[in-house]
């Protein structure tokens, strides 16, 4: 039976109810999306806000398996807010010499925008998640409970960091190996390996492999 904090893999697809894919780790669905894309091993732990609070509430009291559980925008991505659609000026857009254009997607300060109409001096941009106000279906598929506290690690440092470094456990403690660049910004997360896996973190600096070479 899965609890909260339980460390899980998890294979899943996730796709709009009119049928339209929009994320997935299982092959067969992947390739619908991206035929040349890999499926990516996905552990996590449940209840951590590492994937959507309502699909881990669900898995709470669930064994291992497959399930299928269809989420209202407000269990989901929310409703569309029609705050988040924002005017501004085309001359932002020509003075850094971009045309723009509808369907067009630009970062403003870590927030994705989606230009819905560019006329008259004006750029009309959508800030809402682009399944906003839309009811989606989840096939999951729970394949085990990670009990491997290295694994655990592991899946933290690719779901926080995005890449892996060398570390080691002892007792309490959990040292991580890192380039001095990457120093300060591991520590950042000293509290949330503190709080999933009650592990003191300790950041060691060592040379870079450029570094080492020369």
């Amino acid at each position: 039976m899965i609890n909260k904090k339980d460390f899980i893999e998890l294979e899943f697809t996730g796709r709009a109810k009119d049928g339209e894919i929009f994320d997935s780790n299982i092959k067969e669905d992947l390739a619908k999306l991206n035929p040349n894309a890999q499926p990516k091993l996905f552990v996590y732990p449940i209840g951590e806000k590492m994937f959507l609070d309502s699909i881990d509430e669900f898995l709470v009291g669930k064994d291992l398996g497959e399930y299928e559980i269809e989420l209202t925008p407000e269990k989901a991505f929310g409703n569309r807010d029609s705050k988040l659609i924002k005017l501004i000026p085309l001359k932002i857009f020509l003075e850094k010499k971009i045309n723009p254009r509808p369907g067009m997607v630009f970062n403003f300060d870590n927030m994705l925008g989606k230009v819905i109409a560019a006329s008259g001096g004006r750029v009309i941009i959508d800030f809402n998640n682009p399944l906003a106000g839309k009811t989606v279906i989840y096939k999951l598929r729970v394949l085990r409970k990670v009990d491997d506290i290295n694994e655990k690690v592991k899946s933290l440092m690719n779901f926080f960091f995005q890449r892996e470094f060398d570390f080691e456990i002892q007792e309490k403690k959990l040292i991580i190996n890192a380039e001095k660049p990457f120093s300060d910004y591991l520590k950042i997360f000293k509290d949330k390996f503190k709080e999933i896996l009650d592990l003191d973190l300790e950041v060691k600096e060592v040379e870079s492999k450029k570094e080492e070479s020369k």
